[in-house]
């Protein structure tokens, strides 16, 4: 292939594609949940996310010789059947780890609960579970880890004893086969054996956790409180279960603009690697970076004074209050709420709140003044990635 003469079919929601691809040939950008293989026929690279199945039933008899996943996972990529046919594929792992560890922050902050001191459960310990591990050692909180792929982590235990922390967040991949599959690996014994006032914080694949049975626990009356950000059978999620939630969000976790732009330049690297094509030039990467205008034209972002006051949790309301300001998830809980209301089908709802997702910028993007905060409550925030003015 010749840069200039490529044929490039994009998933209409990854940003940033005309600017990291555009010198390589033409786009066409698709709605990626119904890509059909009569879309692909002349296509040479086919760039999409986790909503589209990529297997032969897609890509047979067409002419795409590099698949790129701009998501951190590839359970929607059938990865045997690319290698069998020699296409080269590549996804962005770690490209949003830190926007879901941010992710996790925001939500205890929003449910009032108070981080400190509290035992944490990780199960995954990837990108994303090993950034969430690293940044507790850091603030001071006790791990236990949960992962069978890993043999050297210090923090490692069984299932059930990470199941009976007090702060329970699943990453795990979905994987079906193999010795340690996931599907439906948090089923109704685990759920239920978790201590009673838990907080559970699903945002890695929606079918690791059993959802008819997490319903039926929550229905049952069981003292838990429940984060989820990712359902099976998205995008026909059960509201039953959303009902039930004290947040559920449309799998955005990891959306911060930060985290797809990294998703997609990673993808432009594997392909320059993989096709022998020139790498992006220097003009090109300085045109994107960074994390969109707001950043990059106003300078960092200031937050509003914290509120005022102190109880028995010391700092938490203000420590609370920052977090907050930078990315509330009962907005994006709100809008998942509305969406079921409403007429239309909540699956077309689901994508549309996912299409139209507002620019999300890490915390490292704002300054904040440090009046009123205790040294260790300061402390506590810079690990998170807030600097002060």
């Amino acid at each position: 292939m010749k840069a200039g003469r490529i044929r490039i079919v994009a998933d209409e929601n990854i940003p940033a594609v005309e600017q990291y691809f555009g010198d390589l040939g033409s786009i066409q950008r698709l709605p990626g949940r119904t890509m059909t293989r009569a879309q692909l026929q002349d296509a040479d690279v086919l760039l999409v996310r986790s909503v589209t199945q990529v297997d032969r039933a897609l890509l047979e008899g067409t002419r795409v010789a590099f698949v790129g996943s701009c998501t951190i996972g590839t359970d929607h990529l059938d990865t045997h059947w690319l290698d069998s046919q020699a296409i080269p594929w590549s996804a962005a792992p770690g490209c949003n780890a830190n926007s879901v560890v941010e992710y996790v922050f925001c939500a205890l902050a929003a449910l009032g609960r108070d981080w400190r001191g509290q035992r944490f459960g990780i199960v995954g310990c990837g990108n994303v579970g090993g950034l969430l591990q690293r940044r507790l050692h850091g603030l001071g909180n006790a791990c236990r880890v949960y992962d069978p792929w890993q043999q050297a982590n210090a923090d490692l235990a069984t299932l059930e004893e990470v199941m009976a922390q007090d702060v329970v967040c699943l990453h795990a991949p979905l994987v079906k086969g193999g010795p340690h599959p996931t599907r439906h690996m948090i089923d109704a014994a685990h759920l239920g054996a978790m201590q009673d006032g838990a907080v559970l914080i699903s945002a890695g694949r929606g079918a690791v956790v059993d959802n008819s049975a997490l319903l039926a626990l929550l229905e049952g009356g069981k003292p838990l409180t429940t984060v989820l950000d990712v359902w099976e059978n998205e995008p026909a999620i059960n509201t039953a279960l959303l009902a039930k939630v004290d947040i559920g969000t449309p799998h955005i976790a990891g959306y911060s603009h930060d985290g797809k732009l990294a998703g997609t330049r990673m993808v432009r690297e594997a392909l320059s690697r993989a096709l022998g094509l020139p790498a992006l030039p220097d003009s090109g990467w300085a045109e994107v970076a960074g994390a969109g205008e707001a950043a990059t034209k106003r300078g960092p972002l200031t937050l509003s004074p914290p509120a005022s006051g102190k109880d028995s949790t010391g700092d938490l309301a203000q420590m609370a209050d920052l977090l907050l300001q930078m990315y509330d998830p009962r907005a994006d809980d709100r809008r998942l709420r509305a969406a079921a209301e409403a007429q239309l089908p909540l699956a077309q709802g689901f994508d549309r709140l996912r299409r139209e997702y507002p620019r999300r910028l890490e915390f490292s993007h704002y300054r904040a003044g440090a009046a009123g905060l205790d040294s260790e409550s300061r402390r506590q925030l810079e690990i998170l990635g807030l600097k002060w003015n």
